[in-house]
C-alpha cells in the first residue's frame, strides 16, 4: 500500500519578496500570496500537516479550507541565527557571512542551526507524519523551502539545492509502507 505525499511550500511573505533569511520569524502571508494561493488547483488529500509557523498554517487553511491542519513542530523552518531577517545586501560585508558562504551553504548558521541538524529534525517530523497517517492516503505537508529540500535530499539523494521550490508550489511522490520512495516529480499546482 502506498501513500502519496505532497510537499508544499507556504505562500509568499514580505521577507521572501525581499530575499531575507526568514526562519524563526513568524511572518504572515502577503495579501497577494493569499489571492494567488486561492487561484491554484491543489490535489485532493486525506490529511493535512503543517509547520507551526503562521505562514504555513495560513497556507494550509487557504488551500485546504475544509480540513484542519495537524501541526508538526519538527517541520518548522531553519533557525538562521545571526542572519535571521537579513538579506545578502545586509550581510555582504559581514565576515561571518563570508565564512558561511565558503562552506557552500553546508555550514551551521552562526548562532543558528546546521543543515545536518535541520535534516535530522525534518526527518523526525516526516516520520511522525507517516506514523500518524493511514495507509493508502494522500497527504499534504505544508512547510518551508529548507525543510522540503532537506526531506527530498534525504529520501532521494542528489544536491540539496536541486530541490528548491517556489512559494505555493511543491513536489509529490509515493512512499510504500516499508519506506521505499518512488515517482519523484515536480508539481506546479497550477491549472
Amino acid at each position: 500500500m502506498n501513500k502519496t505525499i505532497y510537499l508544499i511550500r507556504h505562500g509568499q511573505t514580505l521577507g521572501n519578496i525581499e530575499k531575507r533569511y526568514i526562519g524563526i520569524t513568524d511572518e504572515p502571508l502577503t495579501e497577494s500570496a493569499k489571492f494567488e494561493l486561492r487561484q491554484l488547483l491543489y490535489p485532493r488529500v486525506d490529511m493535512v500537516f503543517c509547520s507551526p509557523m503562521k505562514r504555513a498554517i495560513d497556507t494550509a487553511r487557504i488551500i485546504y479550507p475544509k480540513q484542519t491542519p495537524i501541526v508538526i513542530n519538527d517541520i518548522r523552518e531553519t533557525d538562521f541565527g545571526e542572519f535571521e531577517g537579513k538579506n545578502y545586501q545586509d550581510l555582504e560585508d559581514d565576515p561571518k557571512y563570508e565564512a558561511w558562504l565558503e562552506t557552500a551553504g553546508h555550514g551551521a548558521f552562526p548562532g543558528g542551526e546546521s543543515p545536518v541538524v535541520v535534516t535530522i529534525r525534518a526527518m523526525s517530523g516526516f516520520n511522525r507524519i507517516l506514523a500518524l497517517s493511514s495507509e493508502d492516503s494522500n497527504i499534504a505537508i505544508v512547510t518551508h523551502g529548507g525543510i522540503i529540500m532537506s526531506i527530498l535530499q534525504e529520501l532521494f539523494g542528489g544536491d540539496y539545492y536541486n530541490y528548491h521550490v517556489e512559494n505555493g508550489k511543491g513536489y509529490s511522490f509515493e512512499i510504500s509502507s516499508d519506506g521505499v520512495c518512488s515517482g519523484l516529480c515536480n508539481r506546479l499546482y497550477d491549472r
